[in-house]
Parts: structure tokens; sequence; C-alpha cells
């Protein structure tokens, strides 16, 4: 298709059943390229163009923005893990 692609992926990380490492990524793409980032290791948006790094600089700066996206990783990712881990072990 001729003209723009604009995406954003939300992505949950952890490696052990405990999920202590779990880390929270949330991806805004432009053209495929990834143009801002928040993920919950650094705890900040980061910009990856001029016009990502403009955005991250205002959104860093909200602070109930930033208190939602840093509470992500217990809230979406955590609770859906566990999910999913007590339906992978209950059926086994």
């Amino acid at each position: 298709a001729n003209g723009y692609y604009n995406s954003r992926w939300t992505k949950c990380i952890w490696s052990s059943h405990d999920l202590i490492d779990m880390v929270y990524i949330n991806n805004y793409i432009f053209n495929k390229d990834v143009y801002i980032q928040f993920n919950s290791t650094v705890g900040e948006y980061v910009g990856y163009t001029e016009h990502g790094v403009y955005n991250a600089q205002l959104w860093n700066k909200d602070p109930n923005r930033m208190q939602q996206m840093r509470a992500q990783v217990d809230g979406y990712c955590k609770h859906n893990a566990e999910i999913e881990q007590s339906t992978i072990i209950g059926k086994s």
C-alpha cells in the first residue's frame, strides 16, 4: 500500500517463572522504524528521531503519564503472565 505505516507495539519480556526480571517495552513505530520507546528498565521514554526526542521529552515531564507507564509491568505484564502460567500449569 502506498502511504505511511504507523503502529504501536507493546511487549513483555521475562525469562524466569517468578517474573522478577520482567521488562515492559512500548514502541511507537513510523514506517517500520521505532521513533519513541518506553522501557521499564530505563523508566522513561527515549526518542530515536528528532520528532521522537521532542515527544519523549514532553511525555517524560508528565508525572501522571510516567506513573501509568511504570505501573504497566505489574498491571499489564505480570497480571497477564500469571494468567498464562496458571493456564499452562493447570493443563499439565
